[in-house]
């Protein structure tokens, strides 16, 4: 196991003021070795914890002086300090499985870790949970989790998991809905497999046997070109309508029976079918907008500056953990400027010939304020937004859908654009006018392909994926007026 390095020390925290230093290695905090930043959070809350930490090849003591509930003050380089704990599923829906070679190497770890869902929302599938996990979860509270359900059926489930656990680990599922747990489901469909009547039967065995779950996110299944499951395939417009048409009905009886709709589909659903976006009432308080559901009508509302606040993405249980890395989402950590999604702070357009450099170290000057704009998003992305810029009247603002080679197959979100597929759009447009890329596609201010910002022909400014942060680039603010022109 290793221990958690120090990667940040915020500037006159507990920390800092105690003497601790980047690269210090915490070896134990009040005599226990930490396994993961759950634990950690735990052991740094209390007053006074004394550190143990190794420091160029020696072993120090140090006492930090902090009251009980008072931040630590320092960022760690992970968020498990143990081993993380891999997937033993083999589905062949598996999106791992249909990455291209010669990506970095972190994107190929399958995860079935329990921590991971409860930190970053990651799904599990509680194959590997075992009765120690469950004391675990309930004793420190780790609420709320997130599940792979799929199906019902244990055959089913068996079979799409390519495991024989697959058919008894949702056991699990009961046990962490008996004692309280929060859990938030997910199915993806896959097209022959588990659609048709073996989502139905699924629908209804999740009202029999799990109606106390939180949330179930109904999602349909990514292919991409790298795929080598003969059997998996994109579905069919046909098929995305059963789909949203089984749903929707379903909604209706779990809104009678549980008294909330309890499953929805996710926006892609809706796009694949041709269909508009259900009103923004029924999504509720869009507790699986993660998992794109209501994503487009989240979007929408920012955008037209009826809500005021954004829903963004969530940042979990790191939005509150006292030493959480930056690593692995977009959410800002230590203050003092950390911004590893080169995020433009308040999402405003970047003043009028400001000097950037680009990745050959060369000087590029930004395009005016006053130029063409053009909002750089995937196809799916172009499709939700291009009635909502159509509404500002603006001749001068167009879109850019990238189309998604990297990965290729039925790949159309904005998260996975990639720097190549982005170098060989912009190749094409004018110099010039103001670029504008959501930050979903970035993590750390790199693409998933490993190029930045810096290595596309053409400057671009990073937003937040947001409606509010659109909007403000787009139209000018009038200081005296508290919203949007």
């Amino acid at each position: 196991m290793s221990a958690p390095r120090v990667v940040a020390v915020l500037d006159e925290s507990p920390a800092a003021v105690a003497g601790l230093q980047v690269d210090d290695v915490v070896v134990a905090i009040n005599g226990e070795t930490p396994r993961d930043v759950i634990r950690w959070q735990l052991m740094v809350d209390g007053p006074d914890p004394v550190l143990d930490i190794e420091r160029g090849g020696l072993g120090l003591t140090i006492e930090v002086d902090k009251a009980d509930g008072a931040a630590l003050g320092l960022e760690v380089h992970s968020a498990v300090f143990d081993q993380v704990r891999t997937c033993d599923n083999h589905c062949a829906f598996c999106f791992i499985y249909q990455l291209p070679k010669g990506m970095r190497k972190s994107l190929y770890l399958k995860d079935d870790d329990f921590r991971l869902s409860f930190l970053y929302g990651n799904f599990t599938t509680l194959t590997r949970f075992t009765e120690a996990d469950l004391e675990r979860v309930l004793t420190e509270g780790l609420t709320p989790l997130y599940v792979s359900i799929h199906a019902t059926d244990p055959d089913v489930r068996s079979d799409m998991l390519r495991n024989r656990r697959g058919g008894t680990s949702l056991r699990w599922l009961r046990a962490l809905l008996d004692h309280g747990v929060e859990v938030h489901g997910q199915l993806v469909v896959c097209p022959g497999v588990n659609d048709g009547e073996v989502l139905a039967d699924t629908l209804v065995g999740i009202l029999d046997e799990y109606p106390e779950l939180a949330s179930v996110a109904v999602v349909p299944l990514g292919i991409s070109d790298h795929s080598n499951e003969p059997t998996m395939r994109a579905h069919t417009t046909a098929e995305a309508e059963a789909v949203v048409d089984l749903v929707e009905a379903w909604q209706e009886t779990y809104l009678a029976e549980l008294g909330h709709r309890l499953a929805f589909c996710a926006d892609e659903y809706y796009l694949l079918a041709g269909r508009s976006f259900p009103s923004a009432e029924i999504y509720g308080e869009f507790n699986m907008h993660e998992d794109g559901i209501g994503m487009a009508r989240t979007f929408e509302a920012e955008f037209r500056n009826e809500v005021e606040t954004s829903v963004g993405v969530a940042a979990g249980f790191f939005a509150s953990v006292d030493g959480a890395p930056a690593e692995g989402y977009r959410a800002p950590r230590l203050a003092g400027g950390s911004n590893p999604g080169g995020v433009l702070p308040d999402a405003e357009p970047a003043p009028p010939r400001v000097a950037a450099t680009s990745g050959g170290g060369l000087l590029r000057i930004r395009p005016s304020a006053k130029a063409p704009v053009a909002v750089v998003t995937s196809t799916y992305g172009a499709m939700v937004l291009a009635p909502l810029l159509d509404e500002l009247g603006r001749p001068d603002v167009r879109i850019i859908a990238v189309e998604n080679r990297f990965f290729g197959g039925n790949i159309g979100v904005a998260g996975l654009m990639v720097g190549a597929d982005l170098q060989r759009t912009l190749a094409d447009e004018p110099e010039g006018h103001r670029y504008l890329l959501p930050d979903v596609c970035l993590s750390n201010g790199r693409f998933l392909d490993g190029l930045t910002p810096d290595d596309l022909p053409r400057p671009v400014e990073i937003l937040p994926t947001d409606g509010h942060a659109l909007r403000r680039a787009l139209v000018p603010v009038d200081p005296d007026r508290t919203v949007a022109a």
